[in-house]
């Protein structure tokens, strides 16, 4: 494979734990900048930076002397992704790219400009903008930045400013929509424009923690909308006109209607069932996007699921339980992240199961639901039975 090339990855939670597992497989160097000293990087990068990944000086020193730079999470220094751009490292996700999907508020205006449909919205300052936009409503509030597996949300039914216990704005005021089914899709720009889209996976939300509790792929949907919502999906990356792994979240309206919820620039929980259940997972295919490689077959083998080990029973050390009792289920795949303390509601690993069916993913879903916890080293195990 040549000379080894160095990837700057800023970011060291357990996407890019997962990226490094697969690119251990090739003559590459992997470097991770991340300020917590015990992220589930730390033991596998072959270099490992505690560092401040949202200040410029630290990241362009940290990034200089590598060939690609990339991201595991979108709270980056943006300016410092463009001056090592400018220093002629191949940059992935495009900074402008960045620039726009970190702010959802510029994503929104986005979707807009380019025609792709997305639930109306207004952008607002303050809560006091909530008062402006009664035909919003009922609404969800989210800010602009910041917020990830649920935080940064607020489900509103009126219009009341004092309602909402919110942190400070900008916000993007959103009408709520009647959601049928969330779905998620996958696609792979390559440096040369060329485009993979992976099928749509189902999302299912747990209600406790705005996060996804598992999804199962292919989604549950006939062939035509499947094919539709894999054509919103492919329109939305070909709109960035840059290359990278673009995970793209749709709402199934009540209606039928397919609306772009949000994008991320990078890996995602949706694609997590690729490693198991496609040739080319989607850290693969990010990997060749950074050493400019053909894309992988993204064909689905066949149907799968990926279910969350979310924390519960609160704060500790963390002690994941009942793995032998899942394990013995045939095509069952454990992947830990390796975070030293688990809070409620923090994601923690997850399982990917394989089946013929989507009754024999109903199966290992409920099995794994209820033996399968992650709590506190001797802390209280929830029975949910």
């Amino acid at each position: 494979m040549g000379t080894v090339r160095t990837i700057a990855l800023l970011g060291g939670g357990q996407l890019g734990r997962m990226f490094i597992e697969n690119a251990l497989r090739y003559n590459v160097s992997i470097d991770v900048l991340d300020p917590d000293p015990h992220a589930p990087c730390a033991r596998l990068a072959d270099r490992f930076v505690v560092g401040d990944i949202r200040d410029a000086e630290t990241v362009v020193r940290f990034a200089r002397d590598a060939d690609v730079v990339g991201i595991e999470i979108e709270h980056v220094n943006v300016e410092a992704m463009v001056e090592l751009k400018r220093m002629g490292k191949r940059v992935v996700p495009d900074p402008d790219v960045l620039r726009i999907i970190k702010d959802k508020g510029l994503q929104k205006e986005f979707y807009r400009l380019h025609k792709i449909p997305s639930a109306p919205f207004a952008l607002i300052e303050d809560l006091r903008g909530i008062e402006q936009h009664g035909d919003l409503f009922p609404a969800v509030l989210k800010s602009r930045s910041g917020g990830y597996d649920g935080k940064g949300v607020w489900v509103l039914d009126g219009n009341d400013p004092r309602s909402v216990n919110a942190v400070n704005g900008p916000y993007v005021l959103e009408k709520r929509v009647g959601i049928a089914k969330e779905l998620a899709v996958l696609v792979v720009r390559s440096t040369e424009g060329t485009q993979v889209t992976y099928d749509p996976v189902e999302m299912v939300f747990d209600p406790r923690y705005n996060l996804v509790d598992h999804l199962r792929a292919p989604a549950r949907i006939t062939s035509d909308l499947s094919e539709r919502a894999k054509g919103l999906a492919a329109r939305v990356a070909e709109a960035f006109r840059a290359p990278g792994v673009y995970a793209v979240e749709l709402f199934l309206t009540e209606e039928g209607e397919l609306l772009v919820n949000e994008t991320a620039p990078r890996a995602h929980n949706s694609g997590h069932h690729t490693i198991e259940a496609c040739s080319s997972s989607q850290f693969d295919q990010l990997l060749r996007i950074y050493m400019g490689w053909p894309l992988g077959d993204h064909t689905l083998r066949g149907p799968a699921a990926m279910i969350n080990l979310v924390g519960e029973g609160g704060t500790g050390i963390a002690s994941l339980v009942g793995l032998d009792d899942i394990l013995h289920v045939s095509g069952t795949f454990a992947h830990w992240y390796g975070k030293r303390e688990t809070r409620t509601g923090r994601k923690m690993g997850h399982i990917t199961v394989t089946a013929q069916d989507h009754h024999g993913l109903d199966q290992a879903i409920a099995v794994t639901k209820v033996h399968c916890k992650v709590v506190p080293e001797k802390g209280p195990i929830v029975n949910e039975q």
